[in-house]
């Protein structure tokens, strides 16, 4: 590499690192604009003590809370996959098991007593069932302060007046379904859930209003926080359709609360990057949508209860998103179809083909809700898209989404080989023609203008082109971006074992050990992985410095060999809290990248 591929490479990795720790994707633009949006200035009050009755509806694939305050969800827990539950995707993770251990009173599910429909009865259950599920939604924190039913999901609120902590009636229960009904003086709300019988993940929600039905918004309640890279990345998005054409909608995290009024929205769009709600309107579309943002002290996410003492997770720094759907005010009852579980391709597109119509050529497009994070994901998502497809064609053949990493990054590697081996081709050429170089600036070291011409002319007649190290790095930049982005947001990788015990989940970084006292920069855990990474790019580095003797080397040779201790470093402080995926993906890229350096040399010593 010569000083300007290291260069690059430096300022590149320190950049997207400065990119990841002060511009978190939260600032991401909406592709449309939106022309009337409208601010509600709200202020928070103080949930006082009350009683509250829960009931639960669960499957295979959910486990749904519901509170009689605004007949809404309290909870969404997605059970973990086990052996006697394979249908599941949710995979446990590390966070899971820290919780039960720091805070057990917060690892039940539900939280609270509840009534359940068991042998053609209601029956109570007094606690819980003890760890076992992963809480989609944020959640009372046991023995906490009472939060507020607004902060449920499929909540009907209004921009006029608090009607979101009503209290509501069970008028039905059985074991797939359950029905509540409110009544005032204004209107009456019955809501229905359904378990649907055809798609995991999935339920159906009817509502019927009687009486005004102006300003009311289905809301989708606050995915609970996943991290990927340490960074929180929630996502908000609208499904709309223009020109009979669907398009999905990226919108900006607000920092209020407001109601836009000028879109149509198929369906609406909450999760935290690996998993979430998507509030799918069946019937007559009503314009505009409800955003609000939501204080993460008011309501903390559970990270808060991981090593409190240290204070490791600070509420405030882990605020959440609220987004509603518009109800109709031209129809009394409309049906809503409900997912909420992982952003799993394979799930996502299952359920597209079956509410799909060939004849009317109907499809939902929940796929459409998979979002790849980073700063560069509106150029790398391509490319990304193409990765993932020949990663799961890689899976099938390793059974091992580890080796299908490395399966992946070896085809990468032989589809970029062609401008791998340009690269390394010219560094081998500018290499041999140090002495010759170094002697050059040694004889005119006092003329510049004619060091200059001296060199050039030395590299056009042996054909050697300094720059041509440094452009294919140019060429490769949206297939690395890409690979970065995916492989720390696909929700295939997350909780997923490679080396148990040490690379417990490809989404999260390696732990060889930890412990409880927070260290500057290395926090609580040691990540080996990174530091075998940065070992593997130095001895790169060194194999491929031909010149050993300082003497016989150019300005630009002594400064290379320099920045060989450097560059390692500097990757080294980059990937170290970077999920373990990425970090195997660039050990063998490296390696590979070896291997392709020692056979390129053996060519050219056979072709000289």
């Amino acid at each position: 590499m010569d000083k300007r591929t290291i260069l690059f490479v430096v300022l590149m990795a320190a950049s997207m690192y400065l990119v990841q720790m002060f511009f978190p994707q939260q600032k991401t633009q909406s592709q449309t604009p939106v022309q009337k949006v409208q601010e509600i200035k709200t202020v928070e009050t103080p949930v006082s003590s009350y009683d509250e009755t829960f009931y639960v509806l669960k499957n295979d694939y959910l486990m749904l809370v519901f509170s009689s305050r605004g007949g809404a969800l309290a909870e969404i827990d997605l059970p973990f996959k086990t052996k006697e539950n394979q249908k599941s995707v949710i995979n446990e993770i590390l966070f899971d098991k820290k919780i039960l251990k720091d805070s057990k009173k917060n690892a039940y599910f539900p939280l609270s007593s509840y009534y359940i429909f068991e042998d053609n009865r209601r029956i109570k259950k007094e606690q819980g069932e003890l760890s076992g599920y992963f809480p989609l939604l944020r959640r009372k924190i046991a023995d906490g302060k009472n939060i507020s039913a607004k902060y449920y999901a499929l909540n009907i609120v209004s921009d006029k007046k608090n009607i979101d902590n009503q209290i509501f009636k069970v008028t039905a229960f059985g074991k797939d379904f359950i029905e509540f009904q409110n009544s005032d003086n204004k209107r009456t709300i019955t809501k229905r859930y359904s378990f649907a019988k055809d798609a995991p993940y999935t339920f159906d929600l009817n509502v019927n209003i009687t009486g005004d039905n102006n300003n009311l918004f289905l809301t989708s309640g606050v995915p609970e926080v996943e991290l990927t890279s340490g960074r929180n990345d929630p996502s908000l998005k609208l499904r709309l359709t223009k020109n009979n054409k669907g398009y999905t909608e990226k919108l900006k995290l607000p920092k209020n609360e407001s109601i836009a009024t000028d879109v149509f929205p198929d369906w609406i769009c909450n999760s935290n990057g690996f998993m979430g709600l998507i509030i799918d309107s069946l019937d007559e579309q009503a314009n505009g949508y409800l955003t609000s943002y939501v204080d993460g002290t008011i309501l903390n996410t559970r990270l808060t209860l991981i090593d409190s003492k240290y204070n490791l997770y600070q509420a405030k720094k882990y605020p959440g998103y609220l987004i509603g759907m518009p109800i109709s005010r031209l129809k009394n009852n409309i049906n809503y179809r409900i997912f909420a579980g992982p952003f799993a391709k394979n799930i996502l597109t299952a359920i597209d083909s079956t509410y799909s119509n060939a004849i009317t050529g109907y499809n939902p497009e929940y796929v459409e809700a998979l979002s790849f994070h980073g700063m560069f994901s509106f150029i790398s998502a391509p490319f990304s898209k193409l990765m993932f497809t020949i990663m799961q064609l890689c899976y099938k053949i390793t059974n091992s989404w580890g080796f299908s990493i490395i399966l992946l990054t070896l085809i990468l590697r032989l589809m970029l080989y062609p401008l791998n081996a340009w690269s390394a081709k010219s560094q081998i050429k500018m290499q041999d023609l140090g002495p010759q170089l170094a002697e050059i600036e040694k004889k005119y070291a006092n003329n510049k203008e004619k060091l200059n011409m001296e060199k050039m002319r030395l590299m056009k007649e042996k054909g050697a082109n300094p720059l041509l190290g440094c452009f294919p790095i140019f060429l490769q930049f949206p297939f690395l971006i890409g690979m970065f982005d995916l492989l720390k947001s696909s929700f295939e990788l997350r909780g997923v074992s490679f080396i148990s015990g040490w690379i417990d989940s490809l989404t999260s970084p390696d732990i060889l050990f930890s412990w409880s006292y927070p260290i500057p920069f290395i926090g609580t855990e040691f990540h080996l992985l990174p530091i075998i990474m940065a070992a593997t790019m130095f001895l790169q580095s060194k194999l491929m410095t031909k010149t050993k003797d300082t003497k016989q080397m150019t300005d630009a040779q002594r400064q290379q060999q320099g920045m060989t201790t450097i560059l390692p470093i500097v990757f080294l402080v980059f990937f170290y809290k970077m999920p373990s995926g990425l970090n195997i993906y660039f050990l063998f890229s490296t390696i590979f990248g070896i291997i392709q350096q020692w056979y390129t040399n053996i060519n050219m010593k056979k072709n000289k």
